[in-house]
């Protein structure tokens, strides 16, 4: 079994004893999510009487689950809140404001999204227009038009004074579940994508394994990685499927679709980009070296386009190449896969649905899917193939080809030299 030095590695299987390796972590003791941390968090939200305690947050209909509310201006003033909602039983919502000491109640309207696949539960845009003269700081929500403003969960509004983009690009993650423990994958990959450009990435996190949890805390120390917890299935039940199975869940694949917009949201003028993908694809790009270059060209050749859809190519864990890469030795003791060693992909299938990801303008992106945007204030192109592709590392979607019938992509290692380098600094830091 591979070890990862340095790690607490808790390797339980099923007939087997658990084994706890001993080794000493410079944060041993203040894990990111440890029973002191999440004690002191509750004794300070408890000091905020009335305010969320959680990203997801219960209306007292429980038919409804706020987000976030966001000030939007880019059509009229107006607060968008992204709230979860049972599409059915959810007719009525009221904002509340605070202002100038009286209480204004405004009747929302409530749009779902396109994108449910059936499940009873989706995301929804609850928009109310702002007051007239007036800037509020918070907003509560209910389903009567008669509430006490005191009385409700009172929701911060963000993107209030926007300021200018920090980041060039910002990676979503949504959701990272399943007790994701792939580590090495996820270095090489958050590595790559500091090589091409990012200064971000968002992990909206539901649960992963103790050795991925202190990675992320290393990364968010580095200022690299936001860590945004999506305990959803505190409040619904969950499917692993994306198409509803009928089977009595609620919402599909961990709310993935109501993390992206979120991400978007959040990172609406913080971030000249946003790069929509999971953790074990990268948009690896062919006729340039950064994203930044490659969206500079992208831009000046389609100045009215803010969505580039990228195609996806998976990259068969089953199929094993070896290079001859010096100084990669420490990575064998570290769990997870090696993406320099996957360099064969799977021919396109034209007949069937092509899972692009996208890079967006996220002030040009009003509702996004997994795959494409539902509404927009620009026009979206899908990228050819020469200029990049989404370098999608995972099981296999056609499992009878034979070695010889997939086609040879080594590009990622034309980032061989940085990557390794990356890695092993990020090691050796690490370890120490």
């Amino acid at each position: 079994m591979p070890h990862f030095t340095r790690f607490y590695f808790y390797g339980c299987s099923l007939g087997l004893t658990c084994f706890i390796l001993s080794f000493s972590f410079h944060w041993s003791q203040n894990f990111f999510w440890s029973k002191s941390h999440l004690m002191k968090q509750e004794q300070t939200l408890a000091s905020r009487d009335q305010l969320p305690r959680d990203t997801i947050t219960p209306l007292k209909d429980n038919k409804t689950y706020i987000i976030a509310p966001y000030y939007d201006h880019r059509e009229r003033n107006m607060i968008r809140i992204l709230g979860i909602v049972h599409h059915t039983e959810v007719k009525e919502l009221y904002c509340y404001f605070s202002c100038a000491n009286t209480t204004v109640r405004v009747k929302a309207d409530i749009d779902m999204h396109q994108d449910r696949f059936g499940f009873p539960y989706g995301l929804s845009d609850i928009i109310c227009n702002e007051p007239t003269d007036c800037s509020p700081t918070h907003v509560a929500l209910d389903s009567s038009p008669t509430e006490n403003f005191a009385d409700l969960i009172s929701f911060p509004i963000q993107n209030r004074n926007p300021g200018s983009p920090t980041a060039s690009f910002t990676v979503c993650f949504s959701a990272m579940f399943g007790n994701y423990s792939n580590v090495l994958q996820f270095i090489q990959t958050v590595e790559m994508y500091k090589i091409l450009g990012a200064q971000k990435v968002m992990v909206y996190l539901n649960n992963c394994s103790r050795q991925m949890e202190e990675v992320l805390q290393y990364y968010t120390e580095e200022g690299t990685v936001e860590v945004i917890p999506w305990h959803i299935q505190r409040y619904l039940k969950v499917s692993h499927n994306w198409r509803y199975p009928d089977d009595g869940t609620e919402i599909g694949y961990y709310g993935q679709i109501s993390a992206l917009n979120d991400c978007i949201y959040r990172n609406m003028y913080s971030s000249k980009f946003v790069v929509l993908n999971d953790q074990d694809e990268i948009i690896l790009p062919f006729k340039h070296r950064t994203w930044d270059s490659m969206m500079e060209s992208l831009q000046r050749e389609n100045p009215n386009v803010g969505i580039f859809l990228f195609e996806n190519h998976i990259f068969p864990q089953t199929v094993v190449s070896d290079g001859n890469f010096t100084n990669t030795s420490s990575w064998n003791r570290v769990p997870g896969s090696n993406l320099l060693q996957y360099i064969h992909r799977e021919p396109d299938r034209p007949d069937y649905f092509n899972a692009r990801k996208m890079i967006v303008d996220p002030r040009a992106v009003i509702q996004t899917s997994v795959h494409s945007t539902l509404k927009q204030y620009k026009n979206f192109k899908n990228i050819p193939l020469e200029i990049a592709l989404v370098y999608h590392c995972r099981g296999p979607l056609q499992g009878d080809l034979s070695r010889s019938s997939l086609i040879k992509d080594d590009n990622i290692w034309s980032f061989n030299e940085p990557l390794i380098r990356n890695v092993n600094n990020m090691l050796n830091r690490f370890l120490t």
